[in-house]
């Protein structure tokens, strides 16, 4: 699909063997780049290691890795070392995860995590450039101190990009503040964009003094098949799942979605994952996601999508594995 807009694939779907081919599949349609998830069971790190050995080109990035889950230190050495394997073709995207996840999968308390984003970034700009000389950081957040015993390198980019996850305005504030870019999150829509995102990211950067305008790589849940409906029952899956989680609400009152929302939570609550896909509305699923056979989907970026992203994030169910990332690659190219 060559409209001047930048599309690419986020795979998470299959093992890390599957993720490379997806990558591969991507790069010879001619994407702008792919992306890997990261979650309990999956390393963005490492997908992006396999990644980068079965691709040539085709950009990198991680949407999101966790930020609180490494040391700055490790996840400098990761972005380091990645860079290099690659050639040059990632963009480090960051994210917090909910509090839940922060007490729960890391041991963190969870408290100011976007102060602590605004911390941890520069810090990472810093350790890159460690071949400089020692660094010696007092903050907020973190403590580090790093001597070199022996002589560093320099790394092959020192300003690799680094993207920032953000959905509450003061997360998005923050990354208009210290990140290259924000990972726009898969229940945003274009009228969320438009009247809370970008505004927040310009907010942070005025803040920050900067002049130049912050891009947004936003998910879009793309589920694309022969048959309509089975398309669109694997979409509002998605959109269920995401919807089950309390931190997102403000982009659902944007919309007026509270009454498919509770029922989502009420099927989440009982089990019933079907009942989850069934509360999500046509209004709900048109307004989020894209759904349906490859021509309606076409026709619906074009109407709805087109421009509302610096980078457009095609984001097939993972649970489509490999099936999903060819019918969505099939369509975009």
């Amino acid at each position: 699909m060559d409209d001047g807009q930048r599309i690419s694939l986020v795979t998470s779907g299959g093992g890390v063997r599957d993720l490379a081919e997806a990558a591969r599949l991507a790069e010879a349609a001619g994407f702008e780049s792919v992306w890997a998830t990261e979650f309990y069971d999956r390393s963005a790190t490492i997908a992006l290691a396999a990644m980068a050995e079965a691709t040539e080109r085709i950009e990198l990035g991680s949407a999101i890795a966790y930020a609180f889950g490494r040391t700055p230190l490790v996840l400098a050495a990761e972005a380091r070392d990645l860079d290099e394997l690659s050639g040059g073709r990632l963009t480090l995207g960051l994210g917090t995860g909910t509090r839940r996840m922060q007490q729960d999968w890391h041991g963190l308390d969870g408290e100011h995590p976007a102060s602590r984003m605004e911390e941890l970034i520069p810090l990472l700009r810093s350790l890159l450039r460690l071949h400089e000389g020692p660094i010696d950081h007092e903050g907020r957040f973190y403590r580090l101190r790093v001597t070199p015993t022996a002589t560093v390198s320099a790394p092959l980019r020192v300003d690799l990009p680094i993207y920032m996850a953000g959905v509450n305005p003061r997360m998005i504030e923050a990354a208009g503040a210290v990140a290259d870019g924000l990972v726009g999150h898969p229940l945003f829509t274009p009228e969320y964009v438009a009247e809370v995102a970008r505004p927040a990211l310009e907010g942070g950067a005025r803040r920050a003094g900067r002049t130049d305008a912050v891009p947004i790589a936003g998910y879009l849940t793309c589920s694309i098949g022969p048959d309509r409906d089975q398309a669109r029952r694997e979409a509002a899956a998605v959109v269920a799942f995401n919807s089950t989680v309390k931190t997102y609400e403000i982009v659902h009152r944007l919309h007026h979605f509270e009454p498919e929302v509770e029922a989502i939570r009420s099927a989440w609550r009982a089990g019933d994952f079907g009942g989850m896909a069934d509360a999500v509305s046509d209004r709900m699923l048109d307004t989020i996601a894209l759904a349906g056979t490859p021509e309606e989907v076409l026709a619906r970026y074009t109407e709805r999508w087109h421009g509302v992203y610096d980078r457009t994030l095609l984001w097939p169910p993972a649970f489509r594995g490999l099936e999903g990332v060819r019918a969505v690659i099939q369509a975009f190219s």
